[in-house]
């Protein structure tokens, strides 16, 4: 792997040069590594359909061999070429919500490199809605794996800026099409069971899911690291950025008023303390803590959109701690909660009335 910066091309997000695309393309055909938006994260891609590519991908992030890669393609007829026994759920909801957020777990096609699928009989599949990953996958000529552009375990990527600091050095090329709009990673369903199941909330929501799979229920897991699983951002510690974060839950009012004591106490220990909160609850932490505000408190796709950009903000302030309260469960608060779950290492404090 070279120890030369990272070449960087900066694309219009919604019109790429083609020759930009071009350039990334032969990258990926050579076996080596592009990040590039989607409308979720930013991916590490490489050529789905070559083993020693993706191990690349794996070593520049340090991520281990147990947690699988997303294979990304351009059109359907690469669904029956990465999948066997495919069954016509699958149609349905490649038909509801691709090109989209949302990741299919599938029985895997003997052809395709095992390492994509943590040497499992699986592989995830999905179709990025993101004008810039279309193109470069078309370009490519190949499905291309790509997990988020960041080493392992910290928060996701969500702009070049962000992927540069995690990877500069350790990968070939960024294209840098700006922020990403959803901020929070696909939805992960199994289709590989009798009862489909989604491992993995985000950015279709189960209610949607619902609408076309009324049994599908919502089961993510939480692993140690040596644990392979068929859906990536399955390990407890995960999307965590390095301060230790603390997450509260309850009733909003009982909760802000915890933390409000927590980031007083912290701070006369000497600790540096970060908070992640609402635009609306920002006065109520300034006196004791570096806060970062995530957007309105109805607004939960802002919320996404600016988690872990915010996460890697404080980080940058050098706090030891960050708190936050969760922001429901339901809809786009699921996957708002398995994030700041995993970021926390599955520990939370419950706070009553």
């Amino acid at each position: 792997m070279s120890s030369s910066r990272t070449r960087v091309l900066a694309v219009n997000p919604d019109a790429p040069d083609p020759d930009a695309i071009r350039d990334a393309a032969r990258v990926i055909r050579a076996g080596g590594l592009v990040a590039f938006p989607t409308e979720t994260v930013y991916g590490l891609g490489a050529s789905a359909l070559a083993a020693a590519a993706i191990d690349r991908i794996y070593e520049a992030k340090q991520r281990p061999a147990s947690d699988p890669i997303i294979a990304h393609i351009d059109r359907r007829e690469w669904l029956d070429r990465l999948a066997i026994e495919v069954p016509p759920s699958a149609y349905r909801l490649a038909d509801a919500f691709w090109p989209g957020p949302l990741t299919l777990i599938l029985r895997r096609s003997p052809h395709v490199p095992v390492n994509i699928a943590a040497r499992t009989a699986t592989i995830a599949v999905r179709m990025p809605r993101h004008p810039v990953a279309a193109a470069l996958i078309a370009a490519a000529g190949v499905p291309i794996a790509a997990p988020s552009a960041n080493t392992f375990t910290r928060p996701s990527a969500t702009s070049a800026a962000h992927v540069l600091e995690d990877l500069d050095g350790r990968i070939d090329l960024v294209l840098d099409g700006g922020p990403t709009r959803i901020g929070l990673e696909s939805t992960v369903i199994d289709l590989t069971v009798d009862l489909p199941v989604v491992l993995r909330p985000g950015g279709v929501l189960l209610e949607s899911l619902r609408a076309h799979l009324p049994g599908v229920t919502l089961a993510p897991r939480y692993l140690n690291t040596a644990t392979p699983s068929a859906s990536p951002g399955q390990t407890l510690k995960h999307y965590a950025p390095r301060a230790r974060v603390l997450l509260f839950d309850g009733p909003r009012d009982a909760v802000i008023a915890r933390m409000q004591a927590e980031a007083r106490d912290l701070a006369g220990a000497g600790l540096r303390v970060g908070v992640l909160a609402p635009d609306e609850e920002r006065a109520q932490f300034a006196a004791h803590a570096e806060v970062r505000t995530l957007g309105s408190r109805d607004d939960l796709d802002a919320i996404s959109h600016s988690l872990f950009a915010a996460m890697r903000m404080l980080d940058g302030r050098e706090v030891d701690v960050i708190l936050v309260r969760g922001f429901g469960q339901d809809g786009l608060g699921a996957a708002l909660w398995d994030r700041l779950l995993r970021a926390a290492q599955g520990d939370m404090i419950r706070v009553e009335a």
